[in-house]
């Protein structure tokens, strides 16, 4: 340890050592410390995160968050309630389902509305936390901020269209967001505790990245101020530019920059902690939100840029015909252009004015200081003409106050004009100044939040980056323009003449270019179809009509539709309404009929991308469908998810015709690695199996497949976590960087791994490269297959059956219990009761693997030893009283009448299993059960009990070889080491062990256990 917070000592145990340079594996459990010490071995250690340890000392649980400083690394240890303990806490993966619903309904939401976004995000986000106030906050271009949208309680005073000055959140705040993207206050009124440093340490440690670091006393006070006493902060960070322009064929591509585009926001009126799973989850949906964010940012900008581009070539065919006044004089005109609310051609010293614009002698005299103050400059912008200096500014008002000016030639110019904006902006309690900067010498938080209006005046909207790339285009188009004009001395009669001739040449090399287009796509080795706007087929390639064994005489005019399966109608419907509409999508799986001598091979699937056909107008007038079949690919997964045995001689099966397929276990943890995934990426198996999947082998630093960006990789920690939560698969584009540096783009399916119980236990991943068609050539084990679904349903027989006749004597017991019994009456119903319990909890088991590897949740409930051990013991009576054997309770009553805490029904259940096995190899004489019980005091009333049980026997004892099994060294088993070794694993679950010894004439099994216990024991 070479830092402790000195307050945190007694939360973690008395312990008379603690402190500088205690070794920290002496302080937690031994797998508590195995934990940590794995986290030492791995670069991205945040993945691990949160990692549940449990104090040594007091057996209290904690969530260890751990992440690297400079040499170190930082843990934060937060407490963890004993009835929040989950089964596991290690990976992000887990944490993740916790935020699947709210990341479906997120990504369900239609494109096309920021807003609907950001309420839907509040929304989420205060459901899944709870806070009083949930808001998203959007910083503006001037980096002051605004309540965009919001979701209080009832009573709380709304901050719904505030803005707020940028020096409320200072830069040094805004880059830590960007760092660690989450920050949680629990309480600002909570007294701050002093950190120790070892004095050794050249540097002093930095907590920037601490989760539980107080908070600075400005922002303690400023969220006094706001009457917030909790706080729960994540970032928005988004693309800064187009992320998609990277190049990937490079090795190393360059990384975009962020920025913070905003905050999602929560407030409490009081105290509230909410734990680091949660949080994470959290985090995860912020990110999805960010992407979408990123989307709808980059939506707007391709419907601005795509309606300027409209307008451009509108323009641009104006002045050929009516050089240049055919801008102002007729529809489309200029003011189309860009947002304004007028506009002036200043040519040949004649004005030409349109909309709201100075007077013919105000634009002279805007002309003349154009050329006197800016005569460099080919162009101005401003949202004041006051401000930029114009002398002239005074008399136009508010009428005009933006202007966008641009030169075309010396003394020929173009205007765009733009009057006051809309006068009314709500400041939450200070106003943003524009030159105001942070103080980074002193910092004072802001005494009042209450709202007043501020009345914008002389002032305009600002014009946008997009606005001006599009004055400028203009501008360069009208210069060559006007070039052209100067040096052409012939008529307008003679261009449409030309213009003419061009078209006609331009008709004949487009048909050629069509001639040779139908001719490619009907020799394709790819299947292609196409329909107009009907949904009749127009277009049937040879590659089609071989899969599908129907001609192209009969499928042309036929509706796209009919010939589809009918579980696909729905999908291409949907695909085709879009296509008609203009909207092309991409990887659309459906399948399509056979005919004729393939129809026994039941139908074709396909990955189609759709086209929308256009005329000479941009009229969509059909819509085109270049396929990949799948066919292969598909008959692999189906098999693969039904399958019920050994599968690993499938994924480890070298054949070429197997696709690379990888796995993780439901944690996260990377499982399977096929050959053919070692031949694509260049990592061996052993290099990659047992890493976290998302982080370690696929992530975007010193990971072995370097995605391409953090949106790739939120994207696929998406795609698993909708897998894990039971979703249908997804076929998805995916790419990443093998070892070789080679750019690797393929398409990702992710299934679902399930036991025979039905219960997922991780995901599997099939890679379809595009160039490589998959075969069907698996050849399953059916005999295997065919038993294991057998015996499935005779163990679901069996559980359903033993359920109804249980229910009659649960019915039965409950009837008599109503009735007036005496005592000893009384205490055989209570330990019927114990054992029909006991049975409900057995048939209700249905996943092993949970108690096998150790997540199973204990159900914690008060009991006393006495009721354990007559339960056990009467389930062993009969068989003991056949064998002749007696059994002897050998432990003392004040041990019997303790009263204890834990899952009682699980005890009983473990000693019952031991008490039968034991009998089963004595031939006789007796059988002892005993017990000793020793407590270590956690408070004033509560206590650690360890609790041991012996079970001693005579005869020869249990053999070797089914204590073997029971320990997990034998691979075959038998009904009864099965049983054995579930027993263990219950036991493991209560932090304890089975011992068995061998003495001359008698053997004893040995069960340790961990339970509470409080200081008064029953009477």
């Amino acid at each position: 340890m070479l830092t402790m917070v000195s307050h945190a000592v007694p939360s973690v145990g008395d312990h008379p050592a603690l402190g500088i340079g205690t070794d920290i594996r002496s302080i937690f459990t031994a797998p508590s410390s195995s934990a940590l010490l794995k986290a030492l071995g791995i670069g991205e250690v945040s993945l691990l995160n949160p990692i549940l340890v449990h104090c040594k000392t007091s057996g209290k649980p904690f969530y260890a968050i751990v992440h690297r400083v400079t040499g170190s690394l930082i843990i934060d240890f937060e407490p963890v309630k004993p009835y929040e303990v989950p089964m596991t806490a290690a990976g992000a993966l887990q944490s993740y389902k916790l935020a699947a619903k709210a990341i479906a309904r997120l990504q369900s939401l239609p494109s096309g509305s920021l807003e609907r976004l950001c309420d839907s995000m509040v929304q989420e986000v205060s459901e899944l936390t709870g806070y009083d106030r949930v808001m998203t906050y959007k910083f503006h271009d001037d980096d002051h901020g605004e309540v965009i949208s919001e979701v209080a309680k009832p009573g709380l005073e709304p901050y719904l269209g505030l803005h707020y000055p940028a020096t409320d959140i200072p830069q040094a705040s805004r880059f830590l967001f960007m760092k660690n993207k989450v920050r949680m206050i629990v309480d600002c009124r909570a007294k701050h505790v002093k950190v120790l440093q070892d004095e050794k340490l050249p540097l002093d440690l930095t907590l920037c990245g601490s989760t539980l670091r107080a908070p600075h006393s400005c922002h303690i006070q400023y969220m006094e101020n706001m009457n917030s006493i909790a706080s729960l902060v994540m970032a928005v960070v988004v693309n800064e530019g187009d992320e998609d322009d990277d190049s990937p064929d490079s090795a190393q591509p360059p990384q975009k920059r962020k920025r913070l585009w905003g905050l999602v926001v929560c407030h409490n009126t009081t105290p509230r902690f909410v734990p680091f799973p949660l949080r994470y989850a959290c985090e995860f949906l912020t990110q999805v939100f960010a992407i979408h964010v990123n989307k709808e940012l980059e939506l707007e900008n391709q419907i601005v840029e795509k309606n300027i581009l409209r307008t451009q070539t509108l323009l641009c065919d104006m002045l050929m015909r009516d050089a240049p006044l055919g801008i102002v004089s007729q529809k489309p005109n200029i003011m189309d252009l860009v947002k304004c609310d007028g506009a002036a051609l200043l040519y040949k010293n004649k004005i030409w004015r349109l909309g709201v614009t100075p007077s013919d002698l105000q634009l002279h005299e805007i002309a003349s200081w154009l050329s006197e103050y800016h005569m460099d400059s080919t162009g101005l912008s401003t949202d004041s003409l006051h401000d930029a200096g114009f002398p002239g500014a005074s008399a136009l008002g508010d009428v005009v106050c933006g202007m966008a000016a641009v030169r075309i030639t010396p003394k020929d110019l173009l205007f765009w004009f733009r009057s006051h904006a809309a006068a009314e902006i709500r400041w939450g309690g200070a106003k943003h100044e524009p030159g105001e900067k942070d103080d980074g010498r002193k910092m004072h938080p802001r005494s009042s939040f209450k709202a007043f209006l501020e009345v914008v005046k002389s002032r305009s909207l600002p014009w946008k980056d997009y606005e001006m790339d599009a004055i400028h285009s203009l501008q360069l188009i009208l210069r060559n323009a006007f070039k052209d004009i100067e040096t052409m001395d012939t008529s307008s009669r003679a261009i449409h003449s030309k213009l003419s001739d061009l078209k006609i040449e331009g008709m004949q090399e487009l048909e050629a270019v069509t001639s040779e287009m139908v001719r490619l796509i009907e020799t394709a080795s790819v299947p292609i179809l196409a329909v107009d706007v009907d949904g009749l087929v127009n277009g049937w390639n040879t590659k089609i009509a071989e899969l599908t064994s129907l001609p192209v005489d009969e499928a042309i005019g036929k509706h796209l539709l009919t010939l589809v399966e009918d579980s696909s109608v729905d999908t291409v419907r949907t695909m085709l309404d879009l296509a008609l509409h203009g909207k092309e999508e991409k990887n659309i799986q459906f399948e399509i009929k056979t005919h004729g001598s393939r129809i026994e091979a039941g139908p074709i699937s396909l990955v189609v991308n759709a086209c929308a056909s256009r005329d000479l107008q941009e009229n969509v007038v059909g819509v085109c469908f270049v396929a990949q079949d799948v066919t292969g690919q598909k008959t692999v997964m189906d098999k693969f998810t039904r399958i019920e045995g050994d599968y690993k001689a499938i994924v480890q099966n070298p054949n070429p015709l197997i696709p690379p397929i990888f796995g993780t276990d439901e944690f996260g943890w990377c499982s399977e690695w096929n050959p053919a995934m070692t031949k694509l990426t260049g990592w061996r198996r052993e290099e990659v199996v047992d890493k976290m999947l998302l982080g370690e082998v696929f992530g975007t630093q010193f990971a072995c497949c370097r995605l391409k960006n953090q949106e790739a990789f939120v994207k696929l920690g998406v795609v698993l976590n909708n897998a894990v939560a039971g979703h249908n698969p997804e076929k998805v584009p995916f790419s990443f960087f093998a070892r070789s540096g080679k750019y690797v783009e393929c398409l990702l399916c992710v299934n679902k791994k399930l036991d025979r119980e039905g219960v997922i236990t991780g995901v599997f991943c099939f890679l379809q490269l595009a160039s490589a068609e998959l075969q069907q050539a698996l050849h399953v084990q059916r005999l295997s297959e065919q038993t294991a679904v057998k015996r499935l349903k005779a163990l679901a027989y069996l559980k359903r059956q033993v359920r109804n006749p249980l229910s009659g004597i649960i019915f039965t017991r409950k009837t008599m219990e109503g009735t007036e019994l005496e005592a000893e009456q009384r205490c055989l119903l209570q330990t019927s009761s114990l054992c029909q319990r006991q049975i409900s909890k057995i048939l209700d088991d249905s996943d092993l693997d949970s108690i096998i590897e150790g997540y199973l949740d204990l159900e914690m409930t008060e009991f006393t030893l006495h009721e354990v051990l007559v339960a056990s013991i009467s389930q062993v009576m009969m068989m003991s009283n056949g064998k002749g054997i007696r059994i002897v309770n050998d432990t003392a009553e004040e041990i019997m009448q303790e009263t204890l805490y834990g899952d009682s029904v699980r005890l009983q259940q473990v000693l019952a299993d031991f008490l039968s096995i034991s009998i089963n190899f004595t031939t006789g004489g007796q059988l002892v059960v005993s017990a000793r019980l020793t407590k270590d005091q956690l408070g004033q009333s509560v206590h650690l009990a360890h609790l041991e049980l012996r079970i001693t026997h005579g005869g020869s004892g249990i053999p070797e070889a089914l204590l073997n099994e029971m320990f997990g060294n034998d691979g075959d088993s038998s009904e009864e080491s099965i049983s054995l070794f579930i027993s263990r694993k219950l036991v493991k679950l209560m932090n304890g062990d089975i011992q068995y010894l061998r003495e001359a004439g008698k053997s004893t099994f040995i069960i340790s256990v961990e339970l509470a216990a409080s200081s008064k024991s029953r009477a």
